[in-house]
């Protein structure tokens, strides 16, 4: 299950040196909304190799302005605090678990 992260626990997370998979949404997207069983298929197929987390943008502006996502939803791939690769707007599963893949 994708974690839910906010501006209160990404340090903490990512302290933990694993590589992150960040989902930044709104319960008001409909891409985002499409996208979000195929997160948290990857969340359980990678469990314990990667952190997979969704935040939500109307309630973390931090993070969000951090990470200067203004589309959404904005997938981030973070290893070592920094950020590798990013996809902006839907996209399928498999293009998601390839960037993943690409991180390990």
């Amino acid at each position: 299950m994708a974690l839910e992260i906010t501006d209160g626990n990404y340090e903490e997370l990512v302290a933990q040196g694993k590589p992150m998979v960040l989902d930044f949404w709104a319960t008001w997207c409909g891409p985002c909304k499409k996208i979000a069983p195929d997160i948290e298929a990857l969340a359980e197929e990678f469990e314990g190799q990667v952190i997979v987390g969704k935040c939500d943008v109307d309630e973390n502006d931090e993070l969000t302005s951090r990470f200067g996502v203004r589309n959404i939803p904005t997938v981030l791939f973070i290893k070592n605090g920094e950020v590798i690769d990013k996809q902006v707007g839907a996209a399928p599963k498999s293009a998601f678990a390839d960037k993943i893949k690409a991180m390990l």
